[in-house]
């Protein structure tokens, strides 16, 4: 269900506090209310949902989620200044919004709400792979996040085998999440417009991940793998200490292959061969 907007023009808010995105925090401000409700709605039905918000700025998308229906909203803004503009949006739904004034990276999101909730972020892009990886590690919260990106990072997640973009972030999260593209957004939608295209994903956890691994074998196995990504593997995990090739064999995996060649479930299966070998 969607509600009419109450709120005056984006602009005339960012004009009136004198909101100018900061290039040290990442901010680029979307102001095309159409592009902030198609990233809402990519969230699917929101109607009764939680919704956890990063980098809200002056508000675009955080109407467009009070918009599309979402009973609670958490929005979490570092940058004080903007901290007005929201108090006007709260005012036009009352008690449908909480704004942080804090950092998400220090942020423990377990005190935030019960049960599960979905994460909608127009992300800044200085900080868009941390908070990622952070959440992963506590992904069974969250019932799906739909994230916008730089299309180089939403590249590595949603990458394919034997690829330039494939790699450690894509093994992580393919084996955790179901990671769907949903659309790109043109630098000039935004203000200022920054010079790469954005990109918006919709990870979906999975109930459990993937294939069967150890989580910590697992990153250990693929940062050695991919920090070396042009060696074969027989080479590139020889910093693990054990008998690389003996269990690249175990595992049913040619020694001479290249970590960008490996699928996710490979890499679990040799995770679980590494595992065993302890």
């Amino acid at each position: 269900m969607t509600e009419a907007d109450p709120l005056p023009p984006l602009r005339d808010v960012i004009n009136r506090y004198g909101l100018r995105a900061e290039k040290a925090l990442g901010q680029n401000f979307l102001l095309d209310l159409n592009l902030t409700g198609k990233i809402a709605r990519s969230a699917g039905a929101l109607d009764g949902e939680t919704v956890l918000e990063i980098g809200p700025g002056p508000g675009g998308l955080t109407r467009a989620i009070l918009a599309e229906g979402a009973s609670k909203l958490i929005a979490i803004e570092k940058d004080s200044r903007c901290l007005p503009a929201l108090a006007e949006i709260s005012k036009a739904y009352p008690n449908r919004i909480e704004v942080l004034n804090t950092d998400a990276l220090e942020l423990d999101e377990t005190t935030l709400f019960e049960g599960q909730a979905k994460i909608i972020a127009n992300l800044p892009y200085n900080i868009a792979t941390p908070l990622l990886i952070k959440w992963l590690g506590q992904v069974d919260r969250f019932s799906s996040m739909t994230l916008m990106f730089q299309k180089e990072v939403a590249d590595r997640i949603t990458a394919q085998p034997s690829t330039k973009a494939y790699g450690r972030l894509t093994i992580l999260c393919q084996w955790l999440c179901v990671c769907t593209r949903q659309f790109d957004i043109s630098p000039k939608a935004f203000t200022p417009p920054p010079k790469v295209t954005s990109t918006v994903v919709k990870l979906v956890p999975r109930p459990e991940p993937a294939f069967p691994a150890n989580q910590m074998i697992l990153e250990k196995i693929v940062a050695a793998a991919f920090g070396q990504r042009r060696k074969m593997l027989r080479a590139s995990l020889k910093p693990l200490g054990k008998p690389t090739e003996i269990l690249l064999q175990k595992a049913d995996i040619d020694p001479t292959r290249r970590a960008e060649e490996l699928t996710v479930e490979e890499f679990c299966r040799l995770a679980l061969v590494f595992e065993n070998s302890q």
